[in-house]
């Protein structure tokens, strides 16, 4: 498999592969037929109740900074374009409860996850996905949000649920509960373990959640309410020096051949496990010594290792359990196709712009092809 992609090419592969991913959660649910036509692998009566929330919500919390940017080539723009109508339609037919897709936000505990995606993807596009909706939408939309807080969050990383929730709620003019804010992020302070790693709760897993959800559900929160509280204030730079090292870590972890570590839990996120790396080269913050052309071709070869093997999507186009193709026994208890859709995070980079140094630089071997090759690579080292 040929794992190096012309620059020229990753942007507009990366983009057709995102919108074939995204495109039958997007136009079923704006046409008001998600329930109706989307399959839900490993068919329990819970998975029912909350599979299409989860589909809807991550898909989109991946694809919100392309849906927030104009883009520099005409063709690209008029996509944009249209995908923003698509998925305004679709929020309104997931909040509306008149709607047949009328999206559960308010029984049994998975909804407190998939509404904080939600409300992350309105964090990162808020034009897009909330300013220019009709008010109608927006009261239902806030309704939908608000529901979560009558259940309580695990002591977990689903503490950042509850405050990305919340945040969320503030940035859109709505009261928003402080106290839930706070404690996510002084507990997570408490979770910190060193070298960027946190722990998901009180103890150590070693598995993605710090990329799924800890690293960038924190960065995306300190920044939008750093300016509410001035201890609030003082976290941020620790927080953000520690995303940069883990994204440091991840790039470490891609191999010559595009794969990584088979390690924890929810692998069937696919390369959803990268969020925090693209993260960071959205944020244009990676660590000194890593190039923006290393992380676009590593991710490049992530992504065309998993998405073209056999096996990753159905005869309609709906994605499948599994990492390297259908491989069921990788799906959790909790795993089922919407859950899946978590894999869109790693296209946060199509929020930069065409002419961006990630999308134009030339192509670059990243750290593991380097050290395989026998070529010069700088000494690793621990975040102090």
């Amino acid at each position: 498999m040929n794992n190096r992609v012309a620059a020229g090419n990753d942007r507009a592969y990366w983009l057709a592969t995102m919108l074939r991913i995204a495109d039958p959660v997007i136009k079923a649910l704006a046409s008001r037929k998600l329930r109706a036509t989307m399959p839900v692998e490993n068919k329990k009566e819970e998975q029912l109740q909350y599979s299409h929330l989860e589909a809807f919500a991550r898909t989109l919390v991946g694809m919100a900074p392309w849906l927030e940017r104009s883009a520099q080539d005409v063709e690209e723009e008029k996509l944009r374009v249209r995908y923003g109508e698509l998925v305004r339609a679709a929020i309104d037919a997931a909040t509306d409860p008149e709607s047949p897709d009328f999206l559960n936000f308010s029984h049994g505990m998975q909804p407190i996850v998939d509404t904080a995606f939600l409300a992350n993807a309105i964090l990162r596009a808020p034009n897009t996905l909330w300013h220019r909706l009709d008010s109608r939408v927006q009261g239902n939309l806030v309704k939908a949000m608000k529901a979560t807080r009558t259940r309580k969050p695990g002591f977990n990383n689903w503490l950042l649920f509850a405050a990305m929730t919340e945040t969320a709620l503030g940035v859109m003019g709505e009261d928003w509960d402080t106290m839930r804010v706070d404690f996510a992020l002084k507990q997570h302070e408490q979770w910190y373990l060193g070298d960027g790693m946190y722990g998901d709760g009180p103890h150590f897993h070693a598995d993605y959640y710090n990329s799924f959800v800890i690293q960038p559900m924190l960065v995306d929160i300190i920044e939008q309410v750093q300016g509410h509280y001035e201890d609030w204030a003082g976290m941020r730079q620790n927080i953000l020096i520690r995303a940069q090292r883990y994204a440091a870590v991840q790039e470490r972890s891609i191999s010559p051949e595009g794969t990584f570590p088979v390690i924890g839990r929810s692998l069937a996120y696919r390369f959803g496990a990268f969020q925090s790396l693209a993260h960071i080269a959205l944020r244009r913050e990676l660590p000194e010594g890593v190039a923006p052309a290393q992380v676009r071709c590593a991710l490049s070869a992530v992504i065309r290792r998993l998405i073209e093997a056999p096996g990753t999507f159905d005869e309609a186009g709906w994605l499948k359990i599994g990492l390297c193709g259908h491989q069921p026994e990788l799906g959790e208890t909790y795993i089922s196709t919407g859950s899946l859709y978590l894999c869109s995070a790693v296209f946060l980079p199509l929020g930069l712009t065409a002419d961006d140094e990630f999308w134009q630089g030339a192509d670059a071997p990243w750290t593991s092809q380097k050290v395989w090759s026998g070529q010069t690579v700088a000494i690793d080292k621990a975040l102090s």
